[in-house]
């Protein structure tokens, strides 16, 4: 007897997102689940009028029902259709790697892979495995990756929120080889540990390479002030720069315990190097009140909005921050300010610190708009990819 494949079917007319190839079907838009799939389990989806539409890995717990895999009927979805499509994004990125040994592999939905996540550090690759579709196949991306890269160590990272969604529990763990303590990069000349096992994310903002070396343009001969320092990024791209004085916040000291440690790395003059461990928000405000003025300020907060419940609440948090630096930034200076949260749109962060601006009576003009790396791609179809937006403003 010929086996029946799981089944998903739209509501009538809720077809449009996934004809215009967005991976994505929502709860809201299911008629109905035939034959039980489990839990990543491939199924195929179609209209409400039977016609094929794409095959997906379906997720019973999220609001995210299915997440395609493809849209193309004759595709199997097999572990040479994974293997092949893991090969064609780490080709994407070779000329990342010609820049630096630390690069993006794969991301996710943009590289036709929902929910896996890829990040290259030296011999290491640290993997998020972030869906139910993509759990299903656990066991074939480690292996796959280190045999298409030649990497030594693959380490697992898939302790983000989102898998609680999925109805995952979290993972962090070696599955190949062995990391023993931080993994050493190097980007645009400057050396970093990399903390790939209890760093944010998969241990360093690989996202912001380019924006980093842009701080570094701009800070000669200036006072910098970098908020959200994380383990020194912008810091240390703005010492190479030829600054003044960078004073550096975050609330960890286990990642300025690192940015110290990056910063003897690269023999930088650590006494034009401030660190401080203090809540951001409160702090920038005390610098407001102190009158201190800045001539490059930088903006990189952690992500304020996971979903959209969130954006009314992190709006005001990025009002409030902008609101502040303005305040501080010295004539002719420059900030550069981002927000990461997916549910803000790049329109309304631009309207959120306009409003910002418009409170601190401050005549700014936007220079350049600014976003990911390039190995950081947004599939033309998935516009929710392009989460990293950001602003150069300058003071009049």
């Amino acid at each position: 007897m010929k086996q029946v494949s799981p089944r998903l079917v739209l509501k009538p007319g809720r077809e449009k997102s996934l004809k215009h190839r967005h991976p994505w079907v929502f709860s809201g838009a299911v008629d109905r689940v035939e034959h039980e799939p489990a839990s990543g389990e491939t199924i195929t989806v179609t209209s409400s009028d039977g016609a094929f539409l794409a095959t997906a890995a379906y997720s019973p717990t999220s609001q995210i029902r299915a997440r395609a895999w493809s849209f193309d009927p004759k595709d199997s979805v097999d572990a040479g259709f994974m293997r092949k499509r893991l090969e064609e994004a780490v080709a994407r990125r070779r000329w990342g790697l010609e820049q630096s040994n630390a690069c993006r592999l794969v991301h996710s939905e943009s590289d036709g892979l929902p929910g896996v996540i890829a990040d290259q550090y030296g011999d290491t690759i640290v993997l998020q495995i972030l869906s139910a579709g993509a759990e299903k196949w656990r066991d074939f991306w480690p292996k796959a990756l280190a045999e298409i890269t030649g990497a030594k160590a693959v380490y697992e990272r898939s302790d983000a929120e989102v898998r609680e969604l999925e109805g995952l529990t979290p993972r962090n763990a070696e599955l190949i080889g062995q990391v023993k303590g931080p993994v050493p990069i190097t980007e645009d000349g400057i050396r970093y540990d990399v903390d790939v096992v209890h760093g944010q994310k998969t241990g360093f903002f690989l996202d912001q390479r380019e924006n980093r070396a842009l701080a570094g343009l701009l800070a000669k001969d200036a006072t910098v002030l970098n908020a959200f320092c994380y383990t020194g990024g912008f810091t240390l791209s703005a010492l190479k720069g030829g600054a003044k004085h960078v004073l550096s916040l975050d609330t960890s000291h286990e990642a300025l315990d690192l940015a110290r440690r990056n910063l003897k790395l690269n023999g930088l003059d650590e006494s034009k190097a401030e660190w401080l461990a203090e809540d951001v928000f409160a702090y920038l405000r005390k610098l407001r009140d102190q009158g201190k003025h800045f001539d490059l300020i930088v903006l990189d907060p952690p992500k304020f909005a996971p979903t959209e419940k969130h954006v009314e609440k992190a709006a005001r948090a990025y009002k409030d921050i902008n609101l502040w630096a303005m305040k501080m930034l010295a004539p002719g200076g420059h900030l550069l300010t981002f927000s990461c949260s997916g549910a803000v749109s790049a329109d309304l962060f631009q309207k959120i610190v306009a409003g910002a601006a418009a409170d601190a009576r401050a005549d700014l003009v936007i220079e350049r708009r600014l976003g990911a790396s390039p190995d950081h791609p947004a599939s033309i179809h998935f516009p929710e990819g392009e989460y990293l937006k950001g602003l150069l403003l300058k003071r009049s």
